[in-house]
């Protein structure tokens, strides 16, 4: 398991850290996990399982009625 810092997320998602936050209080983002008192991470298997969503989401064809 390798867990992602801060700066690594948001590179690979491509959002600042306050939209991340936004979509973690939501639900629609993984959950960071407390590695310390001032530090935080993310699992990365369910980071790229969430983009991963994402592109399947992207894939499926629209239906407009």
């Amino acid at each position: 398991m390798r867990i992602l810092s801060k700066r690594q997320v948001r590179e690979l998602v491509l959002y600042s850290p306050q939209h991340i936050a936004r979509l973690e209080k939501a639900g629609k983002f993984p959950k960071r996990v407390q590695l310390g008192p001032n530090r935080v991470g993310w699992v990365e298997d369910e980071v790229l399982d969430w983009l991963q969503q994402r592109l399947e989401s992207r894939e499926a064809p629209t239906r407009h009625s």
